[in-house]
Order: C-alpha cells, then sequence, then structure tokens
C-alpha cells in the first residue's frame, strides 16, 4: 500500500472523509453544494468500492423503470457530476473513478478504509474470542458506531443497509452491558445505555442496565427519572407498559429513595401525596399485588368487589379506539379504581365495593359514555365481569 492515496469514509452518522495521506485536506470536509441523488449515487459507489459496478446496476438502482429520463443518458449525466463532486473533494487528484466496458470502479492506487467495514469487522471478530480481548472488540465497534448508517439518505438501498448496522449495533450493546456490570463499570454503562436508546427507545435492555447502574452509583432518584421518561415513551408511542423485569427495578429505586429520607419526609410525602381524579393505570403485575390485597381487606370488611375485562372488538379502529377506551376509563371510573392494559384494545380493572350487579350498572354507563363521545365509532365495547372472593384467613 506503500504510495498508494489512502481515504477515510465515517458512513456511520454524518457522511464525512479525510485524506489521510495529506495534511492540506481538512478533516470531515464534505461538499455543501451536492444533490441529494447525487450525493446518494457516489455514496453507493463508495460503499461498494471493492467490486466492479456495472452499468446494468446503476441504472437499476437509481432510474425506476417508468422514469422520464432516459437510464443510459441520465447515467452518463450523473457520472459527469460524481466527478466533478470527486474533483471538489479532493483538488489534484484526477482519475479517481475509472471507466471500464460496461462497469465502473476505483482507480486502484486507492486505499479506502470505511468506518462500517472497521465496525462489522470488530463484531465478527469479537465472536472469535474470550476474555478481555472479547470485551475490548465489543468496546471497539460500539465507539465506531457514531449513528445511523447514513442518517440522512432516504434511498431504499440505504435503509436496508441502516437497519443491518442499526441491528449489529444493538447485538453489540446487550453483549458488552452484562460484561461492564460484573466489573462494576457504571459510567461506561450508562454511556452506553444512553446511546443505545437514541437508536431504539422501546429496547428494555437498555433502561434496565442504566436503571442498575444509577442505582449502584447511589442516584436513584435518577433511576427513577429514567424509568419514567421510558415508561410515559412506549405508553405514548406504542401503547405499551414497562414490563415486570423493568417495574422490579422502579420498585427497588423507589425504595432506596424512601430510605435516604427522614422520617417526617416520609409522612410528608404519604399525607400530602395527590392520588388523582382518574383511574389508576398500572401494569398487569402491579394490578394482580392490588387485587391480591383487596381480597384481603375484603376478608376483614366484608363487602363486595369485582373485577371485569372490557375490549373494542373485532370492527374498532385497534389503536384509534383503543385510546378512546381509555380516555372513558380514566375519565368514567373513580379515582383510584386501578386498570391495567391486557393487549391492544383490552383493559382488565377492579370495581371496589362494587358486586356483580353495581359492576353492570359501572359497565353499562362506561359503555354509553363511549357511544355518546364517539358517535361514529364502530368499535361495540365487550366486557365480563367476575366477582371477587375474600381471601381465606
Amino acid at each position: 500500500m506503500e504510495g498508494k492515496m489512502a481515504i477515510y469514509f465515517e458512513l456511520l452518522g454524518s457522511f464525512s472523509c479525510q485524506d489521510t495521506g495529506s495534511t492540506e485536506m481538512e478533516s470531515g470536509i464534505m461538499p455543501g453544494r451536492a444533490g441529494k441523488k447525487a450525493l446518494s449515487f457516489l455514496q453507493y459507489l463508495i460503499v461498494h468500492h471493492r467490486r466492479n459496478i456495472s452499468s446494468e446496476e446503476l441504472m437499476e438502482q437509481f432510474w425506476t423503470e417508468g422514469s422520464s429520463s432516459d437510464p443510459a443518458e441520465a447515467l452518463r449525466t450523473m457520472l459527469f457530476k460524481v466527478r466533478n463532486l470527486l474533483k471538489q473533494m479532493f483538488p489534484g487528484e484526477n482519475d479517481l473513478l475509472l471507466t471500464l466496458p460496461g462497469c465502473y470502479i476505483w482507480n486502484p492506487d486507492i486505499c479506502f478504509r470505511l468506518d462500517t467495514e472497521e465496525f462489522e469487522a470488530a463484531c465478527m471478530e469479537a465472536r472469535k474470542k474470550t476474555g478481555e480481548e472479547y470485551l475490548e472488540l465489543l468496546l471497539k465497534a460500539v465507539s465506531l458506531y457514531k449513528g445511523d448508517f447514513l442518517s440522512s439518505n432516504d434511498s431504499e438501498w440505504a435503509i436496508t443497509l441502516r437497519q443491518y448496522y442499526r441491528t449489529l449495533y444493538l447485538d453489540v450493546c446487550r453483549e458488552v452491558l452484562p460484561l461492564l456490570e460484573k466489573k462494576e463499570l457504571w459510567m461506561e454503562m450508562i454511556g452506553i445505555c444512553e446511546q443505545a436508546v437514541r437508536v431504539d427507545f422501546a429496547m428494555e435492555d437498555f433502561v434496565v442496565y442504566q436503571m442498575r447502574a444509577l442505582i449502584a452509583m447511589g442516584q436513584p432518584e435518577q433511576a427513577i427519572e429514567k424509568y419514567e421518561i421510558f415508561r410515559d415513551r412506549i405508553l405514548r408511542e406504542l401503547e405499551i407498559s414497562p414490563t415486570e423485569r423493568v417495574e422490579q427495578i422502579y420498585i427497588l429505586a423507589s425504595g432506596l429513595r424512601k430510605k435516604a429520607m427522614g422520617i417526617q419526609d416520609i409522612f410528608k410525602l404519604v399525607r400530602e401525596g395527590n392520588p388523582g381524579q382518574q383511574a389508576f393505570f398500572c401494569t398487569f403485575e402491579i394490578f394482580q399485588s392490588i387485587v391480591a390485597l383487596e381480597k384481603r381487606h375484603m376478608a376483614r370488611s366484608g363487602q363486595d368487589s369485582s373485577i371485569a375485562i372490557i375490549s373494542i372488538g373485532r370492527e374498532a379502529v385497534p389503536v384509534t379506539d383503543a385510546r378512546r377506551l381509555e380516555h372513558i376509563l380514566l375519565e368514567g371510573l373513580r379515582g383510584g379504581d386501578p386498570v391495567a392494559r391486557l393487549e391492544a384494545g383490552s383493559y382488565i380493572l377492579m370495581l371496589t365495593g362494587a358486586g356483580i350487579g353495581e359492576a353492570r350498572l359501572v359497565l353499562g354507563r362506561l359503555e354509553y359514555s363511549f357511544r355518546k363521545t364517539y358517535r361514529r365509532s364502530k368499535a361495540s365495547l365487550i366486557y365480563h365481569i367476575a366477582a371477587l372472593s375474600p381471601e381465606k384467613v
């Protein structure tokens, strides 16, 4: 490779390049006037720099059938633009992209280095190693992933590769986090989790390890904050609740926060806490615990209580009508009545102090309120009621 021109391209995150053999070229320089399609074309050539790329492949990739322009003529025009683009990027360097019969190839005197290739190589090499070498290669791979592959390129070929590198990165993060936890490298864990969450916010492994690290560092308040951000976002965007695994760590963080408080602070927190005027939405696991407590209370009080499952039916618009039903439950039930989501459009609730007859009246009232509020909805509310039995003592 002695005497060859060396170019390093960063494709993970923002697209940039550096002539590693020249002190005159500014690190990360990129042309500012490149058109979107021309830049995507150039990026495609860079990604496939190891092989000859045929004219047919390029025309099929960038000019679909039915295009108003002649693909062969459009290809010639695009190659002219890209060569001018390369002259802007590498002044004084000619013939970087060569034309062969029926195909195009990079000048063999150029030595290409791509961060994607280094990232992939580190991931693959790590699988062959154990111990410290395994950990070092995983950390190297994580450090190379600066962001999604060509994040501003919305071409189909780029989106496919973006998903591949994203999956590879998330797998590496899941592999490295337990190793860092074993070594008690809490700050490193938090840093990796924060970046991984930006790639896939809904993957619970990352909030779990982040919360564990914060708890280990004596920061349960921050762990609770991370939990609340995660819970609110998956509820809002995916309409799902945190799993029991996440909830257990949240309960641990809450308990540790209370231990750090004085007795009077705890009394004040309990006395002045605002239970709210709406129903209490919770996970199914917490709902089960509330029901178990109610059954014990029933054994002492002798009152009746019921549970009910209510769903939106097959004719409903799943996401829209599920949100509508959730709103009706929040507003129509008593403040503090526990409700948990079973699946999309299906909920379970407990009616304290209500027997079967009273529960039917409550469910009928909820159904009437849904019909009155959402007249155009095709959802038909379906509900089933069961009496709670007091726990035997």
